[in-house]
């Protein structure tokens, strides 16, 4: 099984990463392919809107990182993202590098309706924010990050396997042995189920 992680965090030291390295030891303890990318280490240029990837398959700008991404993510069988919560939503890099990957996460019908291109995959996404439990869920704060990540990624065929969310992390930044046996559990469900 390959699994391709995306850490939407500029935080190379911070409660996602930590979440997400968990994950990936534990995914290595079975035996499972891990490729971990943090993402605002890319070079990636910002969509300019003119849709012509969605005719092309390709990009239209200079090659980069992003194109590097499709690929990736074409060959990996489980997609895990993690991303800070930035104003109730994923953080900017991770958003431009979902716009240029738009043609290689969803195909159109002749008609423009949106044909998913990732059906039977699994994903796992994971979010942090300094809004205290539970009002990170009530206010739409971690909970806003997981909602948009999962509608990005339930338009490309994505099934969502788990959402881990952290509130809190401004007085309790740490992971909680709790909370980092949650993410061992997730993965060790989860490579079962794909078993």
């Amino acid at each position: 099984m390959r699994l391709l992680i995306l850490n939407g965090s500029p935080r190379p030291q911070g409660a996602i990463a930590d979440m997400l390295a968990t994950m990936a030891d534990e995914a290595h303890q079975h035996g499972c392919a891990v490729h971990s990318l943090q993402v605002s280490r890319l070079h990636i240029r910002p969509c300019t809107g003119c849709m012509s990837c969605r005719t092309q398959l390709q990009c239209v700008l200079p090659e980069d990182d992003a194109s590097l991404m499709v690929d990736l993510i074409r060959d990996a069988d489980v997609l895990i993202v993690g991303s800070p919560c930035y104003w109730g939503n994923i953080n900017g890099q991770l958003k431009v590098l979902f716009d240029r990957m738009v043609y290689g996460l969803i195909g159109e019908t002749p008609r423009g309706i949106p044909r998913p291109l990732h059906k039977g995959k699994q994903a796992i996404l994971v979010s942090t924010c300094s809004t205290p439990w539970p009002f990170n869920k009530w206010f739409n704060q971690s909970h806003g990050t997981i909602r948009a990540l999962r509608e990005i990624l339930k338009w490309s065929g994505f099934s969502i396997y788990a959402s881990i969310e952290k509130g809190g992390t401004k007085k309790h930044p740490e992971l909680t042995d709790k909370e980092r046996m949650h993410c061992r559990r997730v993965i060790q469900k989860l490579i079962k189920k794909l078993a």
